[in-house]
């Protein structure tokens, strides 16, 4: 059986998650702005390479972000059911509350990856860079 405060359990994780979104959304944000300045003043198809795989990581943090903030907003739902007497309805509204938060969890693993690829093709240049020089 569902009490009320199963679901507010969840609130500072969730409230926590939020944060660590929108601070990946505004690192990125600067990031891009950095490199639009830097494609100004030296176009490049790298720049703009990059400028893409920012702009599909920028669109799955909106993504999870949006999946988090519904899953706050049925924890919230599925309290006011059980404080009402709706506990059936309220264990539904909870099940579903905790899918969007898997689904968001799961994109955040997505974006971490394609920050990961791409960091790695930055450090692939580099290495190849100073093997370059060395000769």
């Amino acid at each position: 059986m569902l009490n009320l405060t199963t679901p507010a359990l969840l609130f500072p994780a969730i409230s926590l998650l939020l944060l660590a979104y929108t601070n990946r959304y505004l690192a990125l944000a600067g990031i891009i702005r950095g490199l639009y300045d830097d494609y100004q003043q030296h176009p490049s198809d790298k720049l703009v390479q990059q400028i893409g795989n920012l702009r599909r990581r920028i669109a799955l943090i909106k993504g999870m972000q949006s999946l988090g903030v519904g899953s706050l907003f049925l924890c919230v739902v599925a309290m006011f059911m059980i404080y009402t007497g709706w506990p059936q309805s309220a264990q539904y509204i909870f099940g579903v509350s905790l899918l969007l938060l898997i689904v968001s969890l799961g994109m955040s693993l997505l974006e971490l990856r394609m920050s990961t690829d791409a960091l790695n093709i930055l450090l692939s240049d580099l290495v190849a860079a100073e093997r370059e020089r060395q000769r």
